[in-house]
């Protein structure tokens, strides 16, 4: 396994999502009431971006069909999302967001 940092804790206000390119993994950070998740960026359905999506809770509703998925477990919420949504493990690492790959 290899550790990735991906960004700094401030770089993803409360309700956001920040998007990061790195390992050749295009990753979306998203900050749930002070609780950091990621998942990858790209929409299971289509070529939505995540990272550039409405969110709301640990709801992400993509901005290119409108499916949505929460964004804690990867799970489909709503169509047209049929496929569940690749999630990471996260770690806080000296105000660093990190994922192990």
């Amino acid at each position: 396994m290899k550790k990735i940092e991906l960004c700094n804790t401030s770089d993803v206000e409360v309700g956001q999502a920040f998007k990061v390119e790195k390992e050749g993994l295009v990753l979306a950070v998203f900050n749930v009431e002070g609780e950091y998740f990621v998942t990858d960026d790209l929409c299971t359905h289509g070529p939505g971006s995540l990272s550039e999506s409405y969110i709301l809770d640990d709801i992400v509703e993509c901005n290119f069909h409108n499916g949505s998925f929460n964004i804690k477990t990867g799970e489909v919420v709503s169509a047209p999302c049929t496929d569940k949504l690749k999630t990471y493990s996260v770690q806080i690492e000296n105000n660093f967001v990190c994922i192990n790959i």
